[in-house]
Order: structure tokens, then sequence, then C-alpha cells
């Protein structure tokens, strides 16, 4: 397959003239049968690069994520874009599950998401043998790793896809991968001479700043005060998103605040005003930024100290994605070290603390011994932790190491939000009657908010409706319900409800078994992580990006010029425009076969609008060239 055909379909589907940088090798490969993995940072485009192929090939191209809220959002822009997609997770009804089902095996779909729990499914794994499947994504593929920061036991099951398709190419992508996991995920995926594209983790528009203060919170509106545009100000404590969003809106800089504990359509409703800039700052634990693509986010600010860089990366990584200047800030103190290092102390509790925990999950979902093989059952942390007097963080630290050896599984809280399908026929609307006023108001502002009511289940909010119809969200409720028990419509309400799974039936406590490399090897590189952290925020003589990018592999970087360490030492690294351009001609020189304007601004570190100008006086000279976005050097 040739490029022109991933071009057209790049330009028919999203309106973009060129691929950003590796985007089009990733695809090609994959295209191409070519297992691939592709590390590439924060808002570098890695949907596109399955997305695009998806399209390309005959078959259907199946993604496998963790993230529910992001699977949801992805298909509904797919479905914009008058792509055929549809998703399945445990999240589901049974109603729900079987339409995706049915689409899937009526070759209603071009891309297929699915939660990873889903692979353990039998039923689902048969039904796939009578689809023709083109390709396997592995998306957030880190998860995979045991010795990733976010290692997934789910992420295991996507070995039963390989058995299933094992002529099948596999695209495994992720922001965050140190060079040991990198090895890690080609290892578990079974890649067959895999062929790795990484994208530099430089971010030349970053100016990476760690502040040290005892006064975290006047230190925020501090910076705050003296920088413009959006900004996150990410926490470690759901208590305090609220407490600063409040001081920084007294003190005159509109804030919100964002955290898990949050009702699903007051989380929709505070992202919405602050992705359009309706709110200046969002407060927020890290259960905000995936899947948000505000391109003028100019500050990044950590209150606390993240425990490793993977996680400190990918945040900052939300900031200046439109590529101008940007702020990311860590503010650190003198307790933050030993903060740190006691969290790494209560992730790995003693073994007999977590056999206990094991035994009183068990007899609390009443599990009886032998029993519970690939058993699913709500479970309540808060309840739990208050019945046993567990500390909470104690308490998933245990259930987390009881995952990863194979126990049980600890779902974390799953929100689904209220959805609605017509069960009648457009002809039977028409004539129903007996119906409240509530109920006739809600019908009819529904079927003018929601599109799409007759083929599928659609998300809906009740708060909106609510405001749409002058009526309390009770009422909406019971308008909801009434609709549904007239077989007018199928309502699903939101729910929050956390999970245990059981992967084997229950051991005496006994026999649980924690074992060294799940324990002591794990506990010993999350010390190396909490080391790397503390090292960085607490460094004074080495440049703060060069710290990054030793951290994931990249051993040849420059000193930025623009950090805090960078700026006290003198390397301004600031040139005269005669200097920079005069840089920029050499550079162009060394490149006759094109260079791509990003990688230019990652190279030459020319901020983009002086580039800008640069490039379009050497276009318009005569002296360059731009070809589908490569520029090259024409003169001698």
């Amino acid at each position: 397959m040739d490029s022109r055909t991933i071009h057209d379909i790049l330009k028919r589907h999203w309106g973009y003239d060129s691929f950003r940088p590796l985007q089009e090798d990733i695809i090609m490969s994959s295209l191409s049968g070519h297992d691939t993995l592709g590390l590439m940072p924060t808002g570098g485009g890695k949907s596109i690069t399955f997305q695009v192929p998806a399209l390309a090939l005959p078959g259907l191209t199946i993604v496998v994520t963790p993230l529910i809220s992001l699977m949801k959002d992805q298909v509904d822009n797919l479905r914009r874009r008058r792509v055929k997609a549809v998703y399945l997770h445990s999240g589901m009804t049974v109603r729900e599950a079987k339409i995706a089902r049915e689409k899937l095996m009526n070759g209603g779909a071009k891309l297929l998401y699915v939660s990873p729990e889903r692979l353990r499914n039998q039923r689902f794994i048969q039904e796939l043998r009578t689809v023709d499947v083109s390709l396997i994504v592995v998306d957030e593929a880190h998860c995979i790793s045991q010795w990733g920061y976010d290692f997934r036991p789910s992420y295991l099951n996507i070995r039963s896809l390989r058995k299933l398709f094992p002529k099948i190419a596999v695209l495994a992508l992720t922001a965050t991968a140190t060079p040991h996991v990198e090895a890690d995920i080609i290892r578990q995926l079974e890649m067959k001479s895999p062929r790795v594209f990484r994208m530099s983790f430089s971010r030349s528009n970053l100016n990476y700043i760690v502040r040290p203060t005892e006064t975290k919170i006047y230190e925020v509106f501090h910076i705050l005060s003296r920088t413009s545009g959006s900004a996150i100000v990410y926490v470690r404590s759901r208590k305090r998103t609220r407490e600063i969003a409040d001081y920084l809106s007294s003190a005159g800089i509109p804030s919100t605040y964002y955290h898990a504990g949050l009702d699903i359509s007051l989380k929709e409703e505070r992202q919405n005003l602050w992705q359009r800039s309706g709110v200046r700052v969002m407060v927020a634990t890290n259960a905000f930024g995936m899947g948000i693509d505000k391109p003028d986010v100019r500050v990044v600010i950590h209150f606390d100290m993240p425990p490793s860089l993977e996680e400190y990366y990918q945040e900052a990584g939300r900031a200046g994605r439109d590529g101008k200047l940007s702020y990311v800030v860590l503010l650190t103190s003198q307790n933050d070290s030993a903060l740190l290092r006691r969290r790494l102390t209560e992730t790995f509790p003693p073994r007999e603390e977590i056999r206990q925990v094991y035994e009183r999950v068990c007899n609390y979902v009443h599990v009886a011994m032998d029993e519970g093989y690939e058993k699913l059952e709500e479970f309540d942390l808060e309840s739990f932790c208050e019945t046993f007097k567990y500390q909470r963080r104690r308490c998933l630290a245990s259930l987390h190491l009881l995952g990863q050896a194979g126990y049980l599984e600890y779902l974390e809280e799953t929100e689904r939000r209220s959805r609605v399908m017509i069960t009648c026929t457009r002809e039977e609307l028409y004539h129903i009657d007996r119906l409240s006023p509530d109920a006739e108001n809600v019908l009819s502002k529904i079927l003018r908010l929601y599109p799409g009511l007759f083929a599928e289940y659609v998300y809906i909010a009740e708060l909106l409706i609510a405001r749409e119809t002058g009526m309390d969200e009770r009422r909406v409720y019971e308008a909801l319900l009434e609709l549904s028990r007239s077989k007018i419509l199928s309502y699903v309400p939101r729910s929050r409800s956390p999970y245990i799974y059981f992967p084997t039936a229950r051991e005496e406590k006994k026999y649980v078994l924690i074992g060294k490399d799940i324990y002591e090897e794990r506990k010993a590189i999350m010390a190396d992580r909490t080391e790397a952290m503390i090292g960085y925020g607490f460094s004074k003589g080495k440049c703060r990006e060069k710290m990054l990018l030793e951290y994931f592999g990249e051993t040849d970087g420059k000193e930025c010029g623009h950090c805090d360490v960078c700026r006290n030492r003198g390397i301004s690294g600031k040139k005269t425009p005669d200097e920079l351009f005069a840089k920029l001609v050499d550079y162009l020189k060394s490149k006759p076969d094109g260079v791509d304007v990003r990688i230019i601004e990652r190279d030459m570190r020319i901020p983009p609008a002086q580039l800008s100008g640069f490039l379009s006086y050497l276009c318009g000279e005569g002296f360059a060239k731009s070809d589908n976005g490569l520029y090259r050097w024409l003169k001698n």
C-alpha cells in the first residue's frame, strides 16, 4: 500500500494535509504486517497511528485500552468523522453489549475498542473467530509490563488475542516507557522482530522549573498571578483540590476542582467549563487529564511530588500542546522526600497483612473456600476499610499486590453514565398517550437533544435535561422511570460500582503466596523510581530536561538552556536572530532528504513564531522548498 492512500484517508476524515513526525512511519510499518512499537510522548498523536490503518485495511482493528471514558470519547469522535466504531467493556448492560456485538458480527464496525477485562470472556473470544481481523492495537502498552509504573494484570489477557490471531500484526503504543519497560512490552506481547519507533521526549517549548517553598499555596497564587492562559494544578489529595480552588477563586483567579469522587455529571460540567476557558484553573488529582486535548494550557503546577517521573512527565505533557511557550512547575518542600519514601513503605504492607486482607475480602463478599472462580462481586472499599479498621491506602496496596499475584482483581470505581435507547417504533411513538406531563416534557426534550436514540444507547445528562425542562433532577429521574415502565425507552441510570473479580477459586489464607518477583523485586523498582523523582526535585546542578531525557533512555540530550538549573548556571542558550538564522541554514544543508518542521523545532530550539518567519523567507527567496511538510535546502 502506498503512502497516497493513507494521506487521502487523513485528509478525508481528519482534514490534515500531512502527518506529524513518526506517525506515517508507524502506520506504514503496521500496514506492511510488522509488529510495531511506538513510543510517543503525550500529545504526539498516538490515535492517528492506528485509526488511519484501520480504515486502510480490509478487516477489523481491535484496540485494547483500559480507559473506558477515553474509549467512549474516541468512538464518539470517530462516528462524527463517519468512521464505524463500537466498544465493549465491563460497565455495559447486557442489552448494550448485545447491540455492539451484533454490529460487530454484521460488519458494522471498522474499529472495536475493548477493555482488557473483556478478553477473559471465552464466549467473546469465540465470537471473534468469525470476524476478519486485520490489526491488533495495544494502547497504554506499559500496563502489560510488571516493571511499568501502572502494571495491570488484566492486560495479560491480550495473550489470548495473540493465540487467536497468530499471523496478525500487533501495534503497541505508549507515552511513558523506560528502556527496561520497552523490552518487557516486546516480550509480553510476543512481538516478532518488532520495528520500534521512538519520538524524542524533548519538548522544546516547555520550561521545566522546580521551586522550593514552605508556603506552596502562596507560591501557586504567585505563579498564576504572573502568568496568563489556562492552567492545571495537580495535587495528591481530593480534599486539597477544593481547598486550593476555593482559595484561588477568592483571590480573583477563576478556578474549579476535579477528582474521582465527584458525580459524573459534575465532572463533565467542570471539564467542559475549563476546556472552553469558562474558568482558568483546574485543581485536580491525577484522575483528571486522560484524553484531555486542550492545546493552550500555559501552566502546569505540581503542588505535591508525584511518585514517579513517568507520572510527572505524563501530567506535565498536558502543557503547551500548541507548541507555544509554557511552564511546568514542581513545588518542593523539606518534607517531600520523606513523604515519598513513606508512601513506598505503605505500598508494600507485611505479607501477613496482605493475606489477612485476602481472607477478609472473601468473607466480606461471601465467597466460600474453593469457590469464586471467575466471580465478579460489587465491593464497597470505604465500608470494608471502616468495618476492619484499615487505612485506605494500605488496604488498596494489599489489593493491588493480590491482583499481581493472581488471587483477585480490584476494579476501581467504574462510573457508568446514564443512557437511554428508544425501544418503540417511530409509528408507536406518535400514538402514545396516558403519560404524565413530566414524562411527555422529558420525552420531547431528549428527542430534540440527543440524536440516534432509535439505533443505540445514547449517554444523557439528567442535569442538562432538568435545566432544559425547568424541572429538578428528581422529577426528571422519575419521568424517565415512567417512560421505561411504559416500554417507550430503556433507561439505565448512572451508577458507580467498584468490583472484586476472582480469576481463581478461593484459597486458604496460609497458601496465599506473594512471591519475590511481586514483592521484593517490585519494591526495589519502585524505590528506584522514588529516588529518581526525589533526585529530579532536589537536584541543583543538572538540567531538568536532560534528567528527564536520560531517564527515558535518551543519553544524547543537550542542556535545554531554559529550565531553572540552566538559568541559574547562566546557560541561557540565547542567540541573536542572525546567529539563529545562520544555524538554521547549516542545519538544513545537513539534511539533504528534507526534515519535518517539528523535528527542526526540537533540534534547533528556535521559538516557533521566529522559525516560521525564517522558513517563509528561505522558501520565498528560493533557498529552500517545502514539500508535504518537509523542508529541503535547494542552493549549494
